[in-house]
Order: C-alpha cells, then sequence, then structure tokens
C-alpha cells in the first residue's frame, strides 16, 4: 500500500467495513427486538380466540393489565392501551407468510405455533413503535408490508418512518422514470429497478432556502454517510467532481460512486431545477467515458442518475427514448415539514456518523 494513506483505494475500504459494522449492528438489534414482538403478537391472538370462544366484550384488557402488573412487578409494556394494540396487532395479520426460524424457537404449543406462523417476517423484525406507527398510518397492508421492508433495508428510525409515509414514498418507488429494461440485461435490470428509487429526501441537509448546485453538492459530500444511507445498500462513495480526460478535454462528474451487488459504477448528477432533455445527452457522455476509461474487466456497465428538484415522467421517457446507456432520472425533496422533525433527523445524523 502506497504511503498516501488517503487515496480513494483506501477510502472506499473504510467505507466499506464502516457500511458491513452499521448493517451488522442493525441486524442484531432487529435480532433482539422480534422476541418481543413475536410475544406481543401471541399475546394479541390469545386474547382474540378468547374473546371470541367466551364472549368476552374490551373489559377484560383493563382487568388482565392489573393482573399482569401485580404478577410480573417488573414487567413493562403491558398496559392498558398496549394491550389494546396488541389486540389490535393481531387481527391485523390472521393469514401471512410462515417466520420459520422464530418458530423453530419457540415451545411445543398449537396455540403459539399458529400464532408465529401467521406474522410477516418483515413486521415481526420491526420495533414495537413503529408496527403501531404502521397501523395508525397505513390502512392497506401490502404498502405497510412495503414500508415495513425498506424500513429493515434502510435502518429507519420511527420518524423517518413517518417523513417517508408523509411523503407517500410508496407510491413514487412505483413510478420509474430510466430506460433500464431497454439498456440492461434482464437480471440487472430487475436489480437495478430495486436499488434506485425515484424521490429521495434529502432533508437531513437543512436547506431552508435556494442554493447553488455546487453548495448542494458540498453539503452532501459533508454528509456522504447520511446520503449513502438514503440511496440504500451496497453504495460506496468513490468521489466529487471525479475527473474524467478524453481528446484532450476534461469532464467532471458531479459524483460517483460503485455499487457491489450491481458491480457498476454510478455516476449521479445534481440539477437544482426542474429535468431538462439536455441532462440526459451529457449523462450519457459521462457514462460512454467511465465504461470506456474506468470500468473493470469484470464489472458491469456504468449507471446514471440525474437528481433534479422535480420532472414530468413524459418529459423524461420522450428524453430517454432513444439512449442506449442506463440512465434514471429522481427527484429529491430538501425542505422538512416542521423543525420539530429537523431535529429529529439531525439526530439520525448524529447516530449515523458514530
Amino acid at each position: 500500500m502506497s504511503n498516501d494513506i488517503e487515496n480513494i483505494n483506501y477510502k472506499t475500504l473504510l467505507g466499506d467495513i464502516k457500511t458491513a459494522i452499521q448493517q451488522a449492528r442493525l441486524r442484531a438489534a432487529f435480532a433482539v427486538n422480534t422476541e418481543m414482538i413475536i410475544l406481543y403478537w401471541q399475546t394479541g391472538k390469545m386474547i382474540a380466540q378468547r374473546q371470541q370462544q367466551e364472549g368476552w366484550a374490551a373489559k377484560v384488557i383493563p382487568r388482565l393489565a392489573v393482573d399482569l402488573k401485580y404478577e410480573f412487578t417488573d414487567l413493562k409494556g403491558f398496559s392498558e392501551r398496549n394491550l389494546s394494540y396488541m389486540l389490535r396487532f393481531a387481527l391485523e395479520y390472521p393469514e401471512q407468510p410462515i417466520l420459520q426460524q422464530a418458530v423453530a424457537k419457540l415451545p411445543d404449543t398449537s396455540v403459539l405455533q399458529q400464532s408465529v406462523a401467521n406474522l410477516p417476517q418483515a413486521v415481526a423484525k420491526l420495533p414495537w413503535g413503529h408496527n403501531i406507527l404502521l397501523m395508525e398510518k397505513v390502512k392497506d397492508k401490502n404498502t405497510r408490508l412495503w414500508y415495513a421492508q425498506q424500513t429493515i433495508e434502510k435502518g429507519w428510525s420511527r420518524d423517518w418512518l413517518l417523513n417517508a409515509i408523509k411523503m407517500d414514498s410508496f407510491s413514487q418507488a412505483q413510478i420509474k422514470s430510466h430506460n433500464f429494461e431497454q439498456t440492461l440485461p434482464s437480471v440487472h435490470s430487475n436489480y437495478a429497478n430495486e436499488v434506485f428509487k425515484d424521490n429521495y429526501n434529502l432533508g437531513f441537509l437543512g436547506i431552508s432556502e435556494q442554493v447553488k448546485e455546487t453548495e448542494l453538492e458540498k453539503r452532501l459530500v459533508e454528509k456522504i454517510k447520511s446520503f449513502i444511507l438514503e440511496l440504500g445498500k451496497g453504495f460506496s462513495f468513490i468521489g466529487n467532481q471525479h475527473r474524467l480526460e478524453y481528446n484532450g478535454k476534461e469532464y467532471f462528474v458531479d459524483m460517483l460512486f460503485f455499487h457491489r451487488g450491481l458491480q457498476s459504477l454510478v455516476a449521479i448528477e445534481l440539477k437544482i431545477g426542474s429535468f431538462k432533455a439536455e441532462y440526459v445527452g451529457k449523462m450519457n457522455l459521462y457514462l460512454s467515458l467511465l465504461d470506456k476509461l474506468e470500468k473493470g474487466e469484470n464489472e458491469n456497465q456504468s449507471i446514471g442518475i440525474i437528481l433534479c428538484a422535480d420532472k414530468d415522467h413524459l418529459d423524461v421517457e420522450i428524453a430517454l427514448q432513444d439512449i442506449n446507456k442506463p440512465i434514471g432520472v429522481a427527484e429529491y425533496q430538501l425542505l422538512l415539514p416542521k423543525d420539530k422533525l429537523q431535529n429529529l433527523l439531525i439526530e439520525e445524523i448524529k447516530k449515523s456518523e458514530e
């Protein structure tokens, strides 16, 4: 290794290791949490079954709260309100995919086996507060499970999840502005379609007024860890204003990443205003140069993402129609809805940097 420990290869290695550590910590936290969620589900299931069999009304819940507190003086989380949530939780997920791993850990009792067999794996891994939020804010179960899976994959806090719901991230994710199907092999394009989003929340930058593209780029670099968390799993930051030289001319890519799963370089261009068709031509040139000058022998072709303040899907579709390089166009949001939420997000940034 050279004496220059600050070179790009070292920074990439350091970033990969940090990401791996953060993801391992997150997986461990979810594993511990799962046991409690299963217990809450079982409790709600047993209450529901007995109410149906015995004809008990809602009055059984206050009595259970008092008796459980008397029996287990150190028991927390079994208040009258929480028991009502447990009942609702069990009723919300009556028939779902089997959580095999959790079933294996349980005693051999038919009631418990049946209970856990109906609990979705993504839901079982979520913290209890996240599950309550999803029950309160998202009525459609398929949409709710999508948010649950996204929370696990991206490590969203409860407040990040709330912000995603308010932004209607589910609906945004269903509309993709890209040409991946036309420019990538089917397996590769399907994966890229899952990796890249149609809308990115850059609220963690704390921007409350109009800024120049250079300032936006500068702030993203300063908060690169938070930006990578927003992008999703597998991204490693290579650099900003990445220099490409060809035929005596210089070109600069705003931000360059490498995605381990896709095995592709990912170029990101930042635009303050609305999408314009000429942005696609510029990105197409950058991707051609990256593939010619920097793509490894065993790597897949480079992918470009244009981040704009907003876009018209029809304009994007026409601009990408005859382009042979894989390019996606996504919107970003800079402003947070409330000062309180902004403070909570700043706290999450601090946690991600520890």
